[in-house]
């Protein structure tokens, strides 16, 4: 169990996030066109999951434009956006704000995702949603980089998730 703050109110997630050298677990989530997006979707690139409670915070929608722009400059790595919200509602977010570059993904069908990557919040306002986390893989799957964010209504260290990846 990890433990983040809401506005500096303690809240616990489920467990931890995959340790940097291991292999991290497989995943299936919903894309906005209700199609499974799994990270062997991916094969032979570089993962950048970007997870988060909602599309509808400020912080959660900042994190999915900054790592649009971020995307765009990428070679052969593929950046997830992650949350419980709706697939319609990523969808519709992407098109109003003109979010081409990430791939969005609901975990709306199952909670197995927020569970094996530890960041499903177990109390608090926000129960049951997943925290701010980022978590950059490698072509193999392998953790190169890890991050819990402290606090919710924080952004995520973009700089050091981005910098593994050049």
């Amino acid at each position: 169990m990890s433990q983040v703050t809401l506005k500096g109110n303690p809240i616990n997630t489920i467990g931890e996030l995959p340790a940097v050298g291991t292999k991290a677990p497989d995943f299936s989530l919903v894309g906005s066109n209700l199609a499974d997006v799994k990270n062997t979707d991916f094969a032979g690139k570089r993962i950048v999951l970007n997870i988060f409670p909602s599309l509808d915070t400020a912080t959660c929608a900042a994190s999915v434009r900054r790592f649009n722009v971020e995307a765009a400059k990428l070679q052969d790595a593929a950046v997830v956006c992650i949350s419980k919200d709706l697939p319609f509602a990523h969808g519709r977010f992407c098109t109003t704000e003109g979010i081409a570059n990430v791939v969005t993904a609901s975990e709306f069908r199952n909670d197995s995702f927020g569970k094996d990557y530890g960041v499903k919040l177990t109390d608090g306002p926000l129960q049951g949603l997943m925290a701010r986390a980022v978590v950059v893989l490698d072509k193999d799957g392998t953790v190169l980089h890890s991050q819990m964010v402290p606090e919710i209504t924080e952004e995520p260290d973009y700089e050091a998730a981005l910098g593994v990846l050049n």
